[in-house]
């Protein structure tokens, strides 16, 4: 049964009229305000609840602190106190757009508690962009026409399943990035269909894009559901609008390092242009497909959390392209379908780098999509296959059906995601990143004349412990990348007191000469940890220490 609202009528103007319904009968037209649907609310809000117990039980110690992490919070750091846009030489890696966020949001514990300023206790503030991006979900699908009950599936896909879980809790720029670019389709999908509205979605778009550059790529998809949801009367108008917003806010990245003197390369100074092209020339992870290579191991950790999030919405975002002619779920849910397939497209380039936080960005489109297959078969269960003068037996057969099809789904999810969640509130990884941590700040006897190489996950532990930023803890690339602290470094490795050999620098070391040496001609003292997980507190050895500093 298909229905359709009145016409547009004289009376009220063209952009405030609500949006169509869909013209499936399962798929309701969403309320002109969520917030004054109580039932919405009431939905939202317990579920809200559930996420944020799961994401923030034992977001400290699980998962293993990444070198990531602490690069983001560390340039954080620096915003706040003033120093720059980065604790060493900013060199344009990423618009430093998503770290001020992250300098905003952990601003007031840091001006508490300076010493809380780490990666495990900082992590709490990004519960803060999962609840915004959960509450995002149900509202966008809720504006894409779901029912109540898929917009509440679809906001406990994105916030329940243990690979989100994991993901989210880390100090991620894409995770911000990710809370932007939902609010922008959000804005795009608005009933209300306010020409601001699509402003917004463009201003929300450019926010999305200079927190982290690779939600560039997910621009078209936003683009139509912007057209699919504005009126065919001032359309172009608002799409125009949507876009020079877009531009004029992205173009502040390069204009700021024009202003600076850095947007070409030159003698002396770091450049945007050397910064794109290292981005776009980076090593490749190998064909995501190819066993052995990266990309594969990358795709396969993703599938070892969980399997039905990927693949289930891989499958469906397809489905519904394919269908998109015939089917109203297909039109309704083109977006988010297109911007899953834009980013599985980006992910098997062959040749190309595939970082394991990648997969953030398609996490909340693969939910909707999932829950809006999972909204179609249910329509189709109870309601399309419904005939005229049914017998009451063959109604409750579609009924048992349907259970009978959600037990199953239950029976398959549950259990994996149990375990999974299990681990991330139970398990402890940071153990020797803790003790580690301790051992440096108690046992070092003047930290403040003690140079240490560190991976940047420690980095402001032991700048709370007394070490001197940037000179005396050393984020271990700047040991042989960083000009400005090479320099401070004449006799090479033989300037290092320790290093500290976790995962990160072991792996790495093998393409940096001065940590590599370093590490050749030192002896551990501590050990945190077991076989390739472990930490390693390494001591240059003494007669081969250069001269007094």
């Amino acid at each position: 049964m298909t229905s359709t609202l009145p016409a547009v009528t004289t009376t009220v103007p063209a952009q405030r009229q609500p949006a169509p319904e869909t013209g499936s009968a399962g798929r309701t037209a969403p309320p002109s305000r969520l917030r004054s649907s109580r039932s919405d609310l009431l939905l939202c809000g317990l579920l809200l609840v559930a996420i944020l117990v799961v994401q923030g039980w034992n977001i400290a110690d699980y998962p293993t602190l990444s070198d990531d992490e602490g690069t983001y919070l560390a340039q954080a750091w620096a915003v706040q106190q003033g120093t720059g846009l980065a604790h060493y030489t900013y060199w344009y890696d990423h618009p430093p757009l998503g770290w001020i966020q992250i300098a905003l949001l952990t601003w007031i514990p840091a001006h508490f508690s300076p010493d809380s300023m780490t990666v495990g206790t900082m992590r709490l503030a990004m519960l803060v962009i999962s609840a915004i991006s959960a509450v995002l979900v149900y509202v966008l699908g809720r504006r894409l026409s779901l029912p109540r009950w898929a917009s509440g599936l679809g906001m406990l896909l994105f916030g329940l399943s243990p690979l989100s879980v994991i993901l989210q809790r880390e100090i991620f720029l894409d995770n911000i990035a990710v809370m932007w670019m939902l609010l922008a389709f959000c804005l795009a999908a608005s009933p209300s269909r306010h020409l601001w509205h699509h402003f917004g979605a463009g201003l929300a778009g450019a926010a999305s894009v200079l927190t982290k550059e690779t939600m560039l790529v997910i621009l078209p998809a936003l683009l139509v559901t912007m057209w699919r949801h504005g009126h065919r009367d001032t359309r172009k108008f608002a799409l125009t609008g949507a876009i020079t917003a877009c531009v004029l806010i992205g173009m502040s990245y390069p204009l700021f390092a024009l202003l600076k003197g850095e947007l070409l390369p030159g003698s002396g100074h770091v450049s945007l242009w050397d910064g794109l092209k290292y981005q776009m020339t980076r090593p490749g992870s190998g064909f995501i497909l190819d066993p052995g290579t990266g990309s594969y191991g990358v795709f396969h950790s993703w599938l070892y959390y969980d399997r039905v999030l990927p693949l289930g919405g891989l499958a469906g975002a397809l489905l519904l392209l394919a269908t998109w002619r015939w089917s109203v779920t297909a039109r309704s849910l083109a977006g988010p379908a297109l911007t899953v397939a834009i980013l599985a497209l980006v992910a098997l380039r062959p040749g190309g780098y595939l970082p394991a936080m990648y997969v953030i960005g398609a996490l909340p489109f693969l939910a909707l999509v999932l829950a809006g297959g999972t909204a179609s078969v249910a329509h189709a269960v109870l309601r399309r296959w419904r005939g005229e003068g049914e017998k009451r037996y063959v109604t409750g057969g579609r009924y048992a059906l349907a259970a009978a099809l959600a037990l199953a789904a239950g029976a398959y999810v549950v259990p994996q995601w149990y375990d999974g969640d299990r681990t991330a509130l139970t398990a402890d990884a940071n153990a020797p990143y803790r003790a580690a941590s301790k051992w440096l700040s108690t046992e070092v006897k003047d930290p403040k004349d003690t140079r240490v190489l560190v991976d940047d996950a420690l980095w402001l532990d032991l700048v709370h412990a007394g070490y001197r930023p940037g000179l005396g803890v050393i984020w271990f690339y700047k040991a042989d990348l960083d000009p400005a602290v090479t320099k401070t470094l004449p006799d090479g490795w033989k300037d290092i007191d320790y290093v500290v050999a976790s995962p990160t620098v072991r792996r790495d070391a093998v393409d940096l000469p001065n940590v590599k040496a370093a590490i050749e001609h030192s002896t551990p003292v501590a050990t945190f940890g077991t076989g390739d997980d472990r930490i390693e507190i390494r001591q240059i050895q003494s007669e081969t220490v250069g001269a007094q500093r």
